[in-house]
């Protein structure tokens, strides 16, 4: 077993696409969960409905990558209205029934037989990225980095993007919790009996963060339809949102950049696990698995892994044991 092979895999992993797109959507998560207290088990939804607003426009409707975009983002806001006008007045387990129940009727609506000629059904939708590969600065072939760590050219393109991405929306919620509207959100999130005595509408309040966070969340989806190129909506199950917890809860929920860091420390970690296991596997020191299982076991560490941060250290790395609420009012 290599296991300088395997560490220079899983800081890979930590860097790459796939986290980038991942600590996006957290972003998203944190302003619902981290900052105002809203309890959303169902952001993949926004993922799913970006991802496929966008492959949609280029792939149907033969559209420019960029309107995609912006239908993708649309798809989002009409979701988080649906979704908010009749829970969000209600207690937040209202809340975290309906996103979940709505994440898995939208992937289920979406791989449905009848929507077929616009979703590509169960096929899902291929070559969705040629607009934004178009783009591309970089050799496509070519490698970029340094030692093990490198990545191709049409990898690193998106990586550049992606981050970029999450970097503007980190400054953003840094903008935004520095600014009154966000003293009042976080009113919320501890008191909101409280902040309506004051005259706040919290309805309205949280309406704006549910909405915010989902197109947060609706463009981590646009992104990883472009780092794919193709879409399936058995990718958007509600592992994904399990995932995100996972990535908010071990950064540091209530903090900028609590999704960042648990973003690339989760796939550093989720490589690793995988790297280990199948290294350990090939040396013959676990006769009693197969290939397949070794995913499961990925899922079971991550599970042991959020049960061990609420248990020991619920802030995560960098958060604050106060910021942390598990029991949201």
């Amino acid at each position: 077993m290599d296991i300088l092979s395997i560490l220079a895999d899983s800081t890979r992993s930590a860097f790459g696409p796939v986290a980038a797109v991942y600590a996006l959507a957290a972003i998203g998560l944190n302003l619902h969960f981290g900052y105002t207290g809203l309890l959303n088990f169902g952001q993949v939804g926004f993922m799913l409905v970006g991802a496929y607003g966008v492959g949609i426009s280029v792939s149907v409707f033969q559209l420019p990558v960029l309107v995609g975009f912006g239908v993708g983002l649309l798809c989002a806001l009409v979701l988080a209205l649906l979704l908010g006008i009749p829970t969000l007045r209600l207690r937040a387990d209202y809340l975290a029934i309906t996103t979940i129940a709505a994440g898995e009727v939208i992937r289920l609506l979406y791989r449905a037989d009848f929507v077929e000629p616009l979703t590509g059904g169960v096929f899902g939708m291929q070559n969705l990225a040629n607009g934004f590969r178009r783009f591309n600065p970089f050799e496509p072939s070519a490698r970029y980095g340094f030692g093990d760590i490198t990545y191709t050219g049409t990898h690193l393109w998106t990586m550049v993007v992606t981050w970029s991405l999450v970097l503007v929306m980190v400054g953003v919620v840094w903008l935004l919790m520095h600014s009154p509207w966000g003293r009042v959100i976080k009113g919320i999130r501890e008191d909101e009996e409280a902040v309506r005595s004051l005259g706040k509408d919290v309805f309205t309040y949280k309406m704006q963060v549910l909405v915010l966070g989902g197109l947060i969340g609706a463009l981590a989806g646009c992104m990883m339809a472009m780092h794919q190129a193709a879409i399936q909506p058995d990718q958007f199950k509600p592992q994904v949102t399990f995932f995100l917890w996972v990535i908010l809860l071990l950064g540091g929920a209530g903090r900028v950049f609590g999704p960042v860091l648990g973003a690339m420390a989760f796939w550093f970690l989720m490589d690793f696990t995988d790297g280990v296991l199948r290294g350990m596997g090939s040396m013959g020191w676990l006769p009693f698995l197969d290939s397949p299982d070794y995913g499961a076991l990925q899922l079971a560490f991550a599970g042991l892994m959020l049960v061990l941060l609420i248990v020991f250290r619920p802030q995560g790395l960098i958060g604050d044991r106060k910021e942390m609420l598990i029991n949201v009012k």
